[in-house]
């Protein structure tokens, strides 16, 4: 994701990283050429002359325009909903460290010593960045990284790697131990339902995110306003050419990436957990977390927080 002030006079007309321009330029390139060459022939397809009036593409053009608008609302809403789901996710993880450390005992004398993973305390907390890892890959369709080797026991990455669904098994995990602690005294049984909320509270984030990720917008209804907006930017030139003349290619050009920016534009923010410049930056949300937890179990060394990428124009 590009955090940056929003630029200012000619800045606006050289900034490329994060435009959608990347995307579109072939075929907005194609559309400007078409439109040059009706320009030259004067709207003649060889011997037959192609009459167009601008009044088609007035009545075509505002349904369109109204339409993408709608689409891209709805992308959005997507976009939102799931940058919502992330920041519910930071504050659950930071809420379970607190109960963690709050409400379960500690351990018995002759286990006092016991530190790291073999510390239920320690071994949830841990989990719960682990589930912030795995649901980012599992979102993203990316194998783990090493970042899950110190955060689970050697056994439990192994039987988390024959699991199906890699964050119902962290929380499964963590209503064993939840289960232990009640078992062994460690946490007061009213207290116990407070902290298996929290636990269903992060479920139930994962499954939302899921849900934005395996139901996209309604393909006929994207596949109508592709078709549309093709077809209007192509046949535009020969409704403007008799109009307006040597400046058809100019007008087509501003009005071809009007459409086309604003139809990919819905199609990149349609997916808010993929690997592109203006998705959510769920690698600096992971690290978030991490910080935020690691730091409530008093670690020192603690990795370094992830930027937005800087401001550039290019």
């Amino acid at each position: 994701m590009i955090l940056r002030p929003r630029p200012t006079g000619l800045h606006l007309f050289f900034i490329l990283r994060g435009s959608v321009l990347s995307s579109i330029w072939k075929v907005l390139l194609v559309n400007i050429l078409l439109a040059m060459a009706v320009t030259v022939a004067h709207g003649d397809l060889g011997a037959l002359k192609i009459t167009l009036t601008p009044i088609p593409f007035t009545l075509i053009g505002l349904p369109l325009a109204i339409f993408l608008g709608f689409r891209n609302n709805a992308a959005y809403d997507r976009y939102w909903e799931g940058r919502k789901l992330w920041g519910s996710l930071i504050a659950d993880t930071q809420n379970l460290a607190r109960q963690c450390q709050t409400f379960i005992k500690d351990a018995a004398p002759a286990e006092a010593s016991e530190v790291g993973l073999s510390d239920i305390r320690v071994r949830i907390i841990y989990r719960a960045i682990a589930f912030a890892h795995v649901l980012k890959n599992r979102l993203r369709g990316t194998e783990h990284g090493s970042e899950l080797q110190a955060l689970l026991q050697p056994e439990e990455l192994e039987q988390m790697q024959h699991a199906t669904n890699h964050p119902n098994f962290l929380m499964l995990q963590m209503g064993v131990d939840l289960r232990q602690c009640l078992l062994e005294n460690r946490i007061d049984p009213y207290l116990a339902p407070i902290l298996d909320n929290t636990l269903s509270s992060i479920v139930a984030i994962g499954i939302g995110c899921e849900r934005i990720k395996t139901t996209p917008i309604p393909f006929s209804y994207t596949l109508l306003l592709h078709r549309t907006a093709y077809v209007y930017c192509f046949l535009l030139p020969f409704g403007l050419v008799d109009t307006i003349g040597f400046m058809t290619p100019v007008v087509v050009a501003l009005v071809a990436y009007t459409f086309f920016g604003l139809d990919q534009l819905g199609d990149e923010i349609e997916e808010p957990f993929g690997l592109q410049e203006n998705d959510l930056p769920l690698e600096a949300m992971c690290r978030t977390i991490e910080i935020n937890l690691r730091e409530s179990l008093g670690e020192k060394d603690l990795p370094a927080a992830l930027m937005p990428v800087e401001y550039r124009l290019m």
